[in-house]
């Protein structure tokens, strides 16, 4: 059995693995992983999309350009979140990992595990394309953000909402409530 038939012939599992440690990096992954609805959850289900993708297109032996586009899927949703560079990528990284469990759990497939330098090797380039991404998209949202400070908008984005404020103290009120 040849690596690229093992990798398919364990999709499935390689994938619910790898989706699901990916998502259990989130504070609350219950909701990513139950939610299905892509309206409802796009998180996860872009992450699951964009993943899944990587995966047929790593069995399919895909030039780097073909990537680009589900790794933006996944990264750039974790660029806008509380996620350093290092823990927005790592899940393309445990891709090796996964592999490498899924792998070493079959008696037929365990012999594989000593042929897995040329996909560990092209994984690591799908993770520094999606570095690249990643640094392209906080780029964009500091960009964004000097842009308002400069025009003013920052005096709308930063304040707090007015119906928020008002709530905040009628539910709070201060010492001078009663005067």
């Amino acid at each position: 059995m040849e690596l690229t038939e093992a990798l398919a012939n364990t999709k499935k599992e390689v994938l619910s693995r790898w989706i699901e440690r990916t998502l259990d990096s989130y504070t609350s992954p219950g909701f990513f992983k139950k939610s299905k609805d892509p309206f409802a959850n796009p998180v996860g289900s872009n992450i699951s999309s964009g993943l899944t993708e990587v995966f047929d297109l790593l069995l399919a032996g895909a030039d780097q350009q073909a990537y680009l586009a589900p790794l933006d899927r996944v990264v750039r949703i974790r660029a806008v979140q509380d996620f350093t560079p290092a823990q927005a990528v790592a899940p393309l990284l445990e891709l090796k990992w996964v592999v490498k469990q899924v792998l070493s759990s079959g008696k037929e497939t365990k012999p594989l595990l000593s042929q897995l330098d040329n996909l560990d090797c092209e994984i690591d380039r799908i993770a520094l394309a999606a570095f690249n991404i990643y640094c392209e998209c906080r780029e964009q949202l500091y960009r964004n953000r000097i842009n308002e400070l400069k025009s003013g908008r920052s005096i709308l984005t930063d304040a707090a909402c007015p119906s928020a404020v008002m709530r905040q103290e009628l539910n709070n009120p201060g010492p001078n409530a009663g005067v």
